[in-house]
């Protein structure tokens, strides 16, 4: 069979005319570049696969439908796409353009996480609840006594489970360590989302130093308004970033009632929708969660200690 070429010479015109353009902004944009460039070909990937498979359908009909839904989930790839470059350029902007690549002295950590905003004791629990169109959602934030060697930093575990309706529908650890300035840095997390008690999937898991993984700041020692940094870094996996919006807040949840709390918008170059606000207290640690959908609003109501 004869192939034409000239459908594959473009794709790589466009290829080498996009990278020839990586260099002329900043590093983080130019990663931003590179991310878009492969979500795209993946996009392209994905629906001639499903092309060829609609081939094999015998009947007339059946191909035409294959076909057009081939067509709607390209589109809805290729939005998606978009969206998360649109994301990841606006965390470029926050970041000054900037690399993420921090230096990582082994020798500069602690696993006494003592954060006034993020207290990170040992045999410390911390349980949410959320009320949601999908029922009672309990999360128990659980810090061990265990601990993990990552990047050559010893830090400390953390387990989060989450439970809807009485079912665990989430497992997962996380790694935490702080520096001699404060600053609480998060190293890594494996999750795993279960489905009637089954892991269906293993996404967002990521450790610091692995496939190009760079620990992230998950709370700064001396937050200001206008701080942005990124909490965890692993290109289409885990790209959580996040900025302190306000020290002057006042929040009450079952837990209590504060004043002076932290405020931080979470925000995410995979998940452009996924937009969280954050609410710490000194002393205490995270009280309130807000997302923008307003489904999910997760609040403290109990600090259990051994």
């Amino acid at each position: 069979m004869k192939t034409s070429t000239f459908p594959l010479l473009s794709a790589v015109v466009v290829v080498l005319a996009a990278t020839a353009a990586f260099g002329q902004s900043d590093a983080c944009s130019d990663s931003a570049d590179g991310v878009l460039l492969s979500c795209q070909a993946g996009a392209k990937s994905d629906y001639l696969l499903s092309l060829a498979k609609c081939t094999n359908e015998s009947d007339a009909a059946g191909r035409n439908v294959c076909s057009e839904q081939a067509q709607t989930d390209r589109k809805d790839a290729l939005s998606l796409c978009d969206a998360q470059f649109s994301a990841r350029q606006k965390i470029c902007q926050s970041l000054g353009g900037q690399r993420w690549d921090p230096e990582i002295s082994p020798a500069n950590f602690s696993t006494t996480i003592d954060n006034p905003y993020y207290p990170l004791k040992p045999g410390t629990t911390f349980v949410y609840q959320a009320h949601t169109v999908d029922g009672l959602v309990k999360n128990f934030v659980a810090v061990t006594h265990k601990t993990k060697v990552i990047a050559g930093v010893i830090c400390v575990e953390v387990h989060d489970t989450v439970y809807l309706n009485g079912k665990l529908t989430e497992d997962t650890l996380d790694w935490f360590a702080q520096d001699r300035l404060g600053n609480v840095w998060y190293f890594g997390e494996d999750s795993q989302e279960l489905s009637n008690g089954r892991v269906s999937n293993l996404g967002g898991s990521w450790t610091a130093g692995v496939d190009g993984a760079e620990a992230g700041i998950v709370m700064k020692a001396h937050p200001k308004v206008g701080d942005a940094y990124r909490q965890e870094l692993l290109l289409n996996e885990a790209e959580d970033f996040a900025q302190v919006v306000s020290l002057e807040e006042r929040v009450k949840v079952p837990f209590g009632s504060f004043d002076d709390c932290l405020k931080t918008k979470e925000t995410s170059g995979v998940e452009p929708d996924a937009i969280e606000f954050k609410f710490y207290a000194a002393g205490v640690g995270l009280l309130y969660i807000n997302d923008v959908s307003g489904q999910e609003k997760s609040s403290l109501v109990q600090v259990i200690t051994e």
